[in-house]
């Protein structure tokens, strides 16, 4: 067999190489509902596809860009040290500094609701097929968290627990319902199929059974009742035994969702109320400990899962008891009042108690007094993008969003609460489709793994132009760029182990640059 010389090799490795930055992806089929953007259309024989980055070499680049205009994760090719002669363009600096080093990433990802496993199964099975792919796979934006709900939310068609039998304090009557059974567990059973990484799943309740309430509903006004705490730490206990028993283990848990709603007189959907000093006693002497009696100890326990104007106070109150601070492992955060306090606040909680992780559990568009579902918003993009880049730049090692997908009401929600998705479902034409908020979370699940580290990025006093970075755990770099403003700009990246990059960034667009 001839043997090649050394220096055709090294041109076939390069090469090679070149070909190998990215795997082609399927294109978007847009559909424009005559709003500030599209949505990409899928059915059951077609759906546009994420572009996967194969091995690069110190000096390559790939640029995936999403567009207001045009694009959806559009795949460029650059080469460090390449300037182009296009002086006419507003240039931005970018300064990256890998030898400061930040938090770990836990990932991105969504929630397995009700309203999301109804929508679902309302496809076809090659449809269901696209969606899930979407999420999941290879072939989509590969999400690694999912939030489940512990029984019924508002996204749920009626209001029910596991065990609606009044003074069962033994809970003998639990049991898993039709919800779990047909639209949660085979669903995200099947997410774990596709997935090439594990898939993290926390829980979080809404409300306890009604009868364990001071109001005797799962709504409203209402906190347990005192002499249920155990009988509810149990509750959690029977959950993750019934979830194993189908494969299920859960990584981590929030002792309550929202739980300062409980407290709100006429609140209208499902909420238990909890004060902070209430929770500590709850997580301290009841919770903590069953979980850890009944085998269950690895399972992490997040406090708060509530708007961030309650920090640090929440953290500071529930880690002051002696009791609960061993079994806290993190803090949830919501986004629905962040007009309440800056995003500051996470670092200040950070800098209180750094071996406590912070996680973005919850956010979404259209809620009231919102338009709802906007088919093609792409300022719905960027308030995903900039709260995501925010909460990682403020120490949050992760962002989840709501219902995976809803229909074009934004439901099914028993109480009215309609909302917006990332996925939007019209099975009355065996159709769903990717609104522009679907790409602002696959820039990062995508390309942002777990186990990437946060790094120094020092950006330009330009307002409009926000981002964040990263160092892969292949040893890749990443770094994420929204540009807010209408204005076409080139950014220069410049990273001091790599040289200066050159960046066409069109105006309204988000990009997800990955580097050698």
């Amino acid at each position: 067999m001839a043997i090649l010389p050394t220096h055709f090799l090294r041109l076939f490795a390069v090469v090679f190489t070149l070909f190998s930055l990215t795997v082609s992806a399927e294109d978007c089929i847009r559909r424009d509902y005559g709003r500030t953007s599209f949505v990409c259309v899928c059915n059951a024989t077609y759906c546009d596809t994420a572009p996967s980055v194969g091995v690069l070499v110190a000096g390559q680049a790939v640029q995936i860009t999403s567009s207001q205009s045009a694009a959806r994760f559009q795949a460029t090719n650059l080469q460090f040290g390449r300037t182009s002669s296009n002086k006419a363009v507003i240039t931005n600096e970018v300064f990256i500094d890998t030898s400061i080093t930040y938090q770990n990433v836990l990932g991105f990802g969504g929630a397995f609701t009700d309203a999301a496993g109804i929508n679902i199964a309302r496809l076809s099975q090659a449809a269901q097929d696209n969606l899930m792919n979407s999420y999941f796979s290879s072939r989509g934006i590969e999400y690694g968290v999912a939030r489940v709900p512990m029984a019924g939310t508002d996204f749920s068609t009626r209001t029910y627990s596991y065990d609606d039998y009044p003074g069962d304090v033994t809970l003998s009557n639990f049991a898993l319902t039709e919800e779990d059974l047909v639209y949660k567990i085979p669903y995200i059973n099947w997410a774990i199929s596709l997935s090439s990484k594990s898939i993290k799943l926390f829980t979080s309740p809404w409300s306890a059974p009604a009868w364990m309430k001071s109001n005797n509903e799962f709504y409203g006004k209402g906190y347990l009742l005192g002499e249920y705490y155990q009988t509810w730490a149990d509750y959690f206990a029977r959950f993750f035994e019934e979830y194993a028993k189908f494969g299920l283990n859960f990584w981590a848990l929030t002792a309550q969702n929202e739980p300062v709603d409980g407290r709100i007189p006429g609140f209208p959907f499902n909420c238990m109320g909890w004060t902070s000093e209430n929770q500590s006693i709850f997580v301290g002497v009841n919770l903590g400990p069953t979980l850890q009696a009944k085998g269950f100890g690895d399972v992490k326990i997040m406090i708060m899962d509530d708007q961030r104007n309650y920090l640090p106070e929440w953290a500071e109150t529930v880690l002051a008891n002696p009791d609960a601070n061993p079994y806290v492992s993190g803090i949830g955060v919501h986004w629905y009042q962040n007009f309440a306090a800056p995003p500051s606040v996470l670092t200040a909680t950070h800098e209180m108690f750094p071996d406590r992780f912070i996680l973005a559990t919850e956010a979404c568009e259209g809620t009231f007094p919102k338009e709802t579902v906007v088919l093609g918003a792409w300022d719905r993009l960027e308030s995903y993008a900039k709260d995501i880049i925010e909460n990682m730049n403020n120490w949050a090692v992760g962002w989840v969003d709501w219902n995976l997908a809803l229909d074009e009401g934004g439901g099914p929600n028993w109480s009215e609460n309609f909302v917006d998705s990332p996925i939007i479902v019209n099975n009355t034409i065996d159709e769903f489709y990717k609104q522009p908020m679907f790409y602002a979370m696959g820039h990062f699940s995508k390309y942002v793994p777990e186990n990437s580290i946060r790094v120094d990025i020092d950006m330009s006093n330009d307002t409009t132009l926000i981002g964040t970075a990263f160092v892969l755990p292949d040893g890749n770099r990443a770094v994420v760029i929204l540009n807010q403003s209408d204005d076409d700009k080139t950014i220069l990246l410049n990273d001091a182990e790599r040289g200066t990059l050159e960046i066409p960034c069109e105006a309204r667009s988000m990009h997800t640059i990955l580097y050698g």
